[in-house]
C-alpha cells in the first residue's frame, strides 16, 4: 500500500492523492460487485440443472448480501481514508459500522436461506415428496425468530449494552407481560400445540361439530389460523380456540362410507330375497366399492308405506366429487336391480279398504 501511495503520489501530488485513492476504490468496488453478479449467475444456472434443495436455496439467498457487503465495505473504506484526510472524529465510527454490516447481513442472508429452503421443501418442482407444510413452516418461524433475536443481542453487545441487564430484566418484565397479554401467549401456545399433535395441515379439509366452522385450511400462524370456506370466505380463527374445541379432520378418512336405505312396495315382499341377494353381488364387483371394509345389505323394517332395506358400504376413494359420482352409479344398479325382478320402489301411499255393508244398511242407503 505505502508502494501505490508513493506512486500516486509522485503522479497527481499530495494534494489530490486521496481523491485518486477515492476513485480507485469506488472503481474496485463497482468492479468486483459486476463480477459477484456474474458469478453467482452462472452458479444459479448450475444450480438450477440439479435436483437437489439446498443448493438452490443458498445461491439464491446470498447475492443480495453479498452485493451490499461489497457496497458497504466500500463506501465505509472511501470514507475512511476521507475522514483520515480531514480529520474528522466520525473515522472512530468505521469500524463498528462495519461489523454491524456483517451482523445484519449475515442475518438477513440466513433468513433468506430459511424462506428459499421453505419454498423448495413444500415445491414439488424441487423435491418429488414434498415435506408436511405446517411442520416446514413452523420451523421456518422459528428459525428465522431465532436469526433475528440473536443478531439483536450482538449488535447490542457491540455497541456497548450490557444484555445481561436485558435478560434480567426479561424475566421480570416477562410476567406482567404474560398476565397483560394472556389471551395472545395462549393463542401462540396453541399454535405450538398445532404444530407439535398436528391435528391437521395446511391444505385440510376440517371442521367442527363444537362451532361453525369448516372448510380448507390454508396457513397456520402464531396467532391465527386461516381457514377458506366453501363459500370462499376466508376465516380467522385464534389458535387458543383449538384447544377448546373437537376438530373433525375428513381429508384423513381412509374411506368414504355409503349408507342409504331403500324401500319397495308390499306387493314385492316375494323378490326382497332376491334384490338383497344381487345387491350385495353387485356391491361385490363393483371396482370402486372397498370389499375389505364392512359391507352391509340386509331388509331392515316394514315400514308404513314401504318394505325396507339398507345398504351399508365404503368407496375406495375419499374425494369428494368422485365419491358422489360412484354413490350415484350404485343408487342406479340398484334401482336396475329392483326393476329387473319385476318390483318397484315404493313411495308413500295411502290405501282405503271398503267393507260390504250389511243388506239391511244397503236397503235404508238406498
Amino acid at each position: 500500500m505505502n508502494d501505490v501511495q508513493n506512486w500516486l503520489v509522485s503522479l497527481t501530488g499530495e494534494k489530490f492523492v486521496w481523491i485518486v485513492q477515492l476513485f480507485l476504490i469506488v472503481l474496485a468496488v463497482l468492479t468486483l460487485g459486476y463480477i459477484l453478479n456474474r458469478v453467482i449467475d452462472r452458479l444459479e444456472e448450475r444450480a438450477a440443472k440439479t435436483k437437489t434443495v439446498w443448493d438452490d436455496a443458498l445461491v439464491a439467498s446470498c447475492r443480495q448480501p453479498l452485493v451490499w457487503l461489497v457496497w458497504i465495505l466500500g463506501i465505509n473504506f472511501a470514507a475512511a481514508v476521507a475522514a483520515e484526510k480531514m480529520g474528522s472524529p466520525l473515522q472512530s465510527w468505521i469500524d463498528p459500522i462495519n461489523r454491524l454490516a456483517f451482523i445484519v447481513l449475515g442475518a438477513l442472508f440466513l433468513n433468506k436461506f430459511i424462506k428459499r429452503a421453505e419454498h423448495n421443501l413444500i415445491n414439488p418442482e424441487f423435491i418429488s415428496d414434498p415435506v408436511d407444510p405446517t411442520t416446514v413452516k413452523a420451523v421456518a418461524k422459528l428459525l428465522r425468530a431465532s436469526v433475528i433475536i440473536t443478531a439483536l443481542l450482538i449488535g447490542m453487545q457491540l455497541f456497548g449494552y450490557d444484555i445481561d441487564h436485558l435478560i434480567a430484566f426479561g424475566g421480570v418484565g416477562g410476567l406482567a407481560v404474560g398476565f397483560a397479554a394472556k389471551d395472545l401467549l395462549a393463542n401462540f401456545f396453541g399454535g405450538l400445540m398445532i404444530y407439535l399433535d398436528r391435528p391437521f395441515s395446511v391444505g385440510d379439509w376440517v371442521r367442527s361439530p363444537d362451532k361453525e366452522i369448516e372448510g380448507t385450511v390454508e396457513d397456520v400462524g402464531w396467532r391465527l389460523t386461516r381457514i377458506r370456506t366453501f363459500d370462499k370466505r376466508p376465516l380467522y380463527i385464534p389458535n387458543g380456540v383449538f384447544a377448546n374445541i373437537s376438530v373433525e379432520n375428513p381429508s384423513r378418512m381412509t374411506n368414504r362410507r355409503i349408507y342409504e336405505t331403500i324401500g319397495v312396495r308390499y306387493s314385492d315382499l316375494s323378490v326382497m330375497a332376491t334384490i338383497i341377494e344381487q345387491v350385495t353381488e353387485m356391491l361385490l364387483q363393483h371396482e370402486e366399492i372397498d370389499s375389505e371394509q364392512t359391507m352391509i345389505v340386509n331388509f331392515n323394517q316394514f315400514s308404513a308405506s314401504s318394505l325396507d332395506f339398507f345398504i351399508y358400504t365404503f368407496t375406495k376413494t375419499t374425494h369428494w366429487v368422485e365419491f358422489h359420482k360412484i354413490k350415484q352409479d350404485v343408487l342406479l344398479q340398484v334401482a336396475a336391480v329392483i326393476e329387473s325382478n319385476g318390483a318397484e320402489i315404493a313411495f308413500p301411499t295411502s290405501t282405503i279398504h271398503l267393507e260390504t255393508l250389511p243388506e239391511s244398511l244397503q236397503l235404508k242407503g238406498q
